[in-house]
């Protein structure tokens, strides 16, 4: 299993980031997959969760309407698009594949003028 992150990066207040997940070693149009993020001094928190066709998602309460998560299963990737960016979405954002013990490097985003 191999997960890696991408896009993460320094953004001011308001702005936009896209985040992907590149997935190899299983059968990624199974598991439904989902991004996590942990700030400093604070657990990992679920941010966005899809289901394994797209035609469903959850997400947090802090991210609804700011953050969109989807999937294109033939490359086998998760995107998370994140706008209207806030100091408090800074964090190390990690994608999971549901049911499998593994986490990627994750990547870093931080939220600041």
């Amino acid at each position: 299993v191999q997960l890696v992150e991408s896009g993460g990066g320094l953004v001011q207040p308001g702005g936009s980031l896209r985040l992907s997940c590149a997935a190899s070693g299983f059968t990624f149009r199974r598991y439904d997959m989902s991004w996590y993020r942990q700030a400093p001094a604070k657990e990992r928190e679920l941010v966005a969760l899809i289901g394994t066709t797209g035609g469903s998602t959850n997400y947090a309460d802090s991210v609804k309407g700011r953050f969109t998560i989807s999937r294109d299963n033939a490359k086998s990737m998760v995107i998370l698009q994140m706008n209207n960016l806030k100091p408090e979405d800074t964090a190390v954002y990690y994608c999971r594949a549901a049911a499998i013990n593994y986490w990627g490097q994750g990547t870093q985003v931080t939220v600041s003028s």
